[in-house]
């Protein structure tokens, strides 16, 4: 088995620049390495993980690797991999296997080629190393005793092997600890989309309307920063209740083929595919700007988009622009992929210190309980998420209040 396949290993300098400057920002996880250098509660554990191959990424895995874990990584999407934090990663002893700009089937394989060290622990990110398990390769799976997702993407397809009655071992459903969602997908997938979106188009936000599908944790997060940097923002939804909160929350609400004649930019966050089609692009404003926030290329109709349009060229790095038959033309950030992080750095450090911290310790769960375990997706404890928010708390120097003996036993008496 090989123990790695990356671009250029010479790029190393660059990656442990790039994971030094997380690592001084992300003060959870580097309690979590002191602590487990001194114990080493991993050892002789084998995990296999597939996350966005970044700086932040990177640091998970020395963290992991501290606590004795023998690691072995890939990405979770083909254009997200950093190639020179990849070679990095391999000069510090971790098994790599990614490319950036990978094509399908190479992609494919190295999601093989980290299964094949067959983990104990799987830390997933849209569910990929599941669906390998569980489809092409049920001989990776063997030894695993459970695992931890990343997104909520993946959480959907977890639950759907769930009800289905076909998961073979437990999973730690990460995205729904409040430390997670409430933060990443709110403020991470807010500022991060944004960063994308202007740096690659270089244009003001001010002044443009904006529409943003979805009002799950991510759409809300997406659309506070857009109202934020002066953009009249419209919410597109299936969800009535969802619906009902953003129209409160001051944002217009209506259909997208409302919707569509109005944008100037597009940003779909939903985990659904085809929310927005070809024909809604056609009635869009020449030179509409479009972008997914979802973990799979398939809420824009980038399929049907190919072969409806007439030409289509690179207008700016990361950029792509499609002719309609109509004469229009529609832009397109970083192949319909995961703007934040296909065509940027992806979530602030901060932000994914607070999640990977709880991946650390939902790893340090598994490992303790996976025989207690059902195989069906599993909650981040309260506990998990408590000690996650304090630690961050004691980070930023703030104390809060403790509830007295005596509010605790008014708070748990159904007596006054």
């Amino acid at each position: 088995m090989k123990k790695y396949e990356v671009r250029d290993l010479s790029l190393a300098p660059s990656g442990h620049r790039k994971i030094q400057w997380v690592k001084d920002n992300m003060p959870l996880l580097r309690g979590l390495e002191e602590e487990f250098e001194r114990t080493k509660p991993l050892e002789g554990l084998k995990i296999s993980l597939s996350i966005h191959m970044e700086a932040k990424t990177a640091y998970l895995c020395k963290v992991l690797a501290a606590g004795g874990a023998q690691m072995a990584a890939t990405g979770c999407n083909t254009l997200s991999t950093q190639d020179d934090v990849a070679a990095a990663l391999v000069e510090d002893g971790i098994s790599v296997y990614a490319y950036h700009a990978a094509t399908d089937e190479e992609y494919e394989r190295h999601i093989e080629m980290v299964l094949e060290h067959k983990p104990n622990i799987i830390i997933d990110d849209g569910g990929d190393l599941v669906g390998m398990i569980h489809g092409k390769r049920p001989d990776l799976g063997d030894e695993v005793m459970g695992g931890c997702e990343e997104t909520t993407t993946g959480v959907i397809r977890l639950k759907a092997m769930q009800r289905d009655g076909v998961l073979r071992f437990p999973m730690v459903a990460v995205n729904d600890a409040d430390c997670k969602h409430l933060f990443d997908n709110r403020y991470g997938t807010g500022q991060s989309v944004w960063d994308s979106m202007m740096r690659n188009t270089n244009l003001i936000v001010a002044s443009k309307t904006v529409v943003v599908v979805g009002y799950g944790w991510c759409g809300r997060g997406i659309a506070m920063r857009a109202a934020a940097l002066g953009a009249r923002v419209i919410i597109t939804e299936v969800n009535p209740v969802k619906a009902m909160e953003a129209k409160m929350d001051g944002y217009d609400v209506m259909t997208m083929a409302k919707a569509a004649p109005l944008g100037d930019m597009f940003i779909s966050a939903t985990g659904c595919k085809h929310t927005i089609t070809v024909e809604h692009m056609l009635t869009m404003k020449d030179k509409a700007i479009l972008a997914n926030a979802g973990h799979f290329n398939v809420e824009i109709d980038m399929a049907g988009l190919a072969e409806a349009a007439v030409d289509r060229w690179e207008a700016r790095q990361n950029i792509e622009a499609f002719q309609l038959p109509n004469g229009k033309t529609v832009n397109v950030i970083g192949e319909g992929k995961l703007a934040n992080i296909a065509a940027a750095d992806g979530h602030p450090a901060e932000i994914m210190d607070l999640s990977f911290a709880v991946q650390a310790m939902s790893v340090m769960y598994v490992k303790d309980n996976y025989k207690n375990m059902k195989n069906e997706v599993i909650d981040v404890s309260a506990e998990i998420d408590d000690i996650v928010a304090r630690k961050r708390l004691s980070a930023w120097g703030i104390e809060i209040d403790e509830l007295t003996e005596d509010q605790k036993q008014y708070l748990d008496s159904w007596q006054l």
